[in-house]
């Protein structure tokens, strides 16, 4: 994922929590950050007064601490994102974020995302597909707690009620 992939998701979680979009410093101050420039580089790149990109970033960090639910620093940025945004999984006919465990870092040159395969060789009863449903279910669920994400998270990323995501913790 490039850094305008990586903008446009970061635009799509602050739109989906705030109604509005990144502005134009908004984008080079989280592009500046990953490219690992100082607030001064980016003033000096676009013409803002260092004063003013400081202050644009100490809101816009506030506002992704308050998207994503965890403390967003300068320093953290990076890791956040990863663990928020970059990969799209299928759960039917819905999409829902999930949590990737390639790094922001291994995937800026990588030109074409990998698409995952669906696996062919399961039998096709229907209490069997009932019983890997589940299963799929309780493992993202237990992968997505290993993220760091919390019930609330997980229940919002899977679409699925609180309660259910809570139940399946109380039966392991």
């Amino acid at each position: 994922m490039d850094i305008p992939q990586i903008l446009q998701s970061v635009d799509e979680a602050v739109y989906a929590k705030t109604n509005k979009h990144l502005n134009n410093l908004q984008r080079r101050i989280i592009a500046g950050i990953l490219n690992g420039q100082k607030y001064a580089d980016v003033s000096e790149n676009y013409g803002y007064s260092a004063q003013h990109v400081k202050k644009a970033s100490h809101e816009l960090l506030q506002i992704l601490s308050d998207v994503f639910g965890e403390k967003v620093k300068k320093s953290n940025l990076e890791s956040v994102l990863e663990r928020q945004i970059n990969v799209k999984i299928t759960f039917g006919n819905k999409n829902t974020r999930h949590k990737n465990i390639i790094g922001i870092g291994s995937i800026k040159n990588c030109p074409v995302p990998s698409t995952a395969t669906p696996e062919k060789s399961k039998p096709t009863t229907p209490d069997f597909q009932q019983k890997s449903n589940n299963e799929t279910k309780l493992e993202t669920i237990d992968k997505l707690r290993d993220f760091g994400l919390s019930d609330e998270q997980i229940a919002e990323a899977l679409e699925i009620p609180l309660d259910v995501v809570n139940q399946l913790s109380l039966n392991d």
